[in-house]
């Protein structure tokens, strides 16, 4: 006599998920235990936990064959998220569950061996899967429930072992609904140790980053070492604007998904900053290991991805960053399958003028032969750095300005200002799709929304012809000339704000010779 019980639980893929059926079958033949539908080594391996796991739990393990099927079998699985409904299908199979029908709930977490429940990634993307297909209840992992509540519209039950979860399914009354205040995980979350205030001196810097924050504007650093660049980077965070509700549910999804969120936490709640060593490899960057996990360029999405000695990086790994720059997404194909990640950044780069630092520094001699030099700027392509808005040089800082009392401007201060600029932006390009800074404008709507006067024009046509700009470089002045107008609140560009955006392009002026 066969036996057979259905349970739905949830996968992942990319960022978004979708519902697995796991359908248990118990039949009258050799004890065997059989998964099918593309398991990957993971999956596979359950069996061993899910056996254990009965049978420390006081449940009885069946002497019969075990088939389970996960459908959509066309789609590879992988994780340990069918432990759980793969044991309760067993049960349920069995007559242990006295309950039969699960379609109204999802189910799923990974089995210790004592049949304790073990927190999955990618539970915010499945709980908000649930809630678009019209489930009534979650089942997951206690570790994973603030996160999964963050989805509004889905009951989460939290589970701590197999006995509960069992308990629960048959009464609906040993466990309650689990809530998450959001407005306090905001507000626990975006208190912050390091601030703008704690930077001596560098007021061209700061000015920079505050215009860089404001148009989402890429921004390059070049200076010697200990000059600050790193430390100026870091605060980048504190000035941009905070992160909306559906930013923040985005970005939790992606590190959901990887398993970087830490355990119990329910929602990224910061803009991420993200600051890889310069030998990472370009599958570390873009992202693509064997299970298409997401890598730096979207685990900085909504945030700041900062590349500290840029010439450093391997010149391959720097032009994989091409596409997302242009396409705020990037997309990772493999033999296993293709998946689309967001990434949607500002780039903040750092590099020193010379492999030993002092080039042009008064201070210090350099001992870097032009062919050094040479070959030290060269890892770094054209087309990469077209693609940065702002240059500027960060010098040495001096030693009265690190010495004295003055205490610079507060974070809070600034982040006002780049928010009201913001708010401008987000109104001017309201009916735009998909853009909403000023960085974001191609060049049809930057003929639309950035035009000058004719002094301006004179002034912006003087400084091409003499520094020998490109046609891309023309553009990134018009765009950091609208931002630096909508920090002041003026709807026209002036010559002003031509002239400051034309100071932000240091490496197009023959910087190194």
């Amino acid at each position: 006599m066969n036996m057979l019980a259905n349970i739905t639980s949830s996968a992942v893929f990319g960022i978004d998920s979708y519902l697995v059926s796991v359908e248990v079958d118990v039949s009258s033949q050799l004890p065997a235990f059989a998964t099918v539908g593309l398991p990957e080594a993971a999956v596979k391996e359950s069996k061993e936990r899910v056996t254990a796991a009965i049978k420390n739990s006081g449940f009885m393990f069946p002497s019969r064959r075990v088939t389970i099927n996960l459908a959509p079998a066309d789609i590879r699985k992988t994780g340990t998220a069918f432990d759980l409904p793969m044991a309760i299908g067993i049960l349920a199979a069995t007559g242990q569950i006295a309950r039969q029908d699960f379609g109204d709930v999802v189910i799923l977490g990974e089995l210790s061996l004592d049949g304790s429940i073990r927190p999955v990634p990618g539970v915010l993307s499945m709980a908000v899967n649930a809630v678009k297909k019209k489930i009534s209840a979650m089942l997951v992992p206690e570790e994973n429930a603030s996160e999964a509540a963050m989805a509004r519209g889905v009951d989460i039950y939290p589970v701590k072992n197999l006995i509960s979860a069992v308990e629960f399914l048959e009464t609906g009354k040993s466990i309650s609904a689990h809530t998450v205040d959001v407005s306090k995980v905001f507000e626990s979350h975006r208190r912050s140790d390091i601030d703008f205030s704690d930077v001596k001196g560098q007021e061209h810097a700061k000015r920079s980053l505050e215009v860089a924050a404001a148009g989402g504007h890429n921004i390059v650093m070049i200076g010697p070492p200990g000059s600050g660049k790193t430390m100026l980077a870091k605060r980048i965070p504190t000035i941009l604007p905070d992160l909306t509700l559906g930013e923040a549910l985005e970005t939790t999804k992606i590190y959901s998904v990887g398993g970087h969120l830490v355990p119990n936490q329910a929602l990224i709640a910061v803009r991420p900053f993200r600051s890889p060593h310069h030998t990472i490899s370009e599958v570390g960057l873009t992202g693509g290991t064997g299970l298409l996990l997401p890598g730096e360029v979207s685990l900085s999405h909504n945030g700041v991805l900062f590349l500290d000695e840029l010439p450093e990086f391997n010149k391959s790994t720097l032009e994989a960053l091409r596409q997302p720059l242009e396409n705020g997404a990037v997309t990772i194909t493999r033999a296993s399958g293709s998946v689309t990640y967001p990434a949607t950044f500002m780039l903040t780069a750092a590099l020193n003028p010379c492999p030993c630092g002092y080039f042009g520094d008064p201070r210090h001699n350099c001992s870097c032969s032009p062919a050094h030099i040479q070959r030290y700027v060269s890892r770094i392509s054209g087309p990469l750095l077209d693609r940065i808005d702002i240059h500027i040089e960060v010098p040495a800082v001096k030693f009265k300005e690190l010495s004295g009392d003055a205490v610079g401007e507060p974070s809070e201060e600034i982040r006002r200002r780049v928010n009201k600029a913001r708010q401008i932006q987000l109104e001017r390009y309201k009916d735009r799709q998909g853009i909403y800074c000023n960085s974001q404008m191609e060049t049809n709507l930057i003929r639309q929304i950035c035009k000058i006067d004719n002094d301006s024009l004179n002034l912006l046509k003087t400084a091409i012809t003499r520094l020998g700009l490109s046609a891309r470089a023309y553009d990134r002045i018009l765009k950091v000339s609208r931002t630096i107008a909508d920090l002041e609140g003026i709807e026209n560009i002036s010559t002003a704000h031509i002239s400051e955006a034309i100071g932000y392009r240091n490496l197009d002026r023959n910087y190194w010779q």
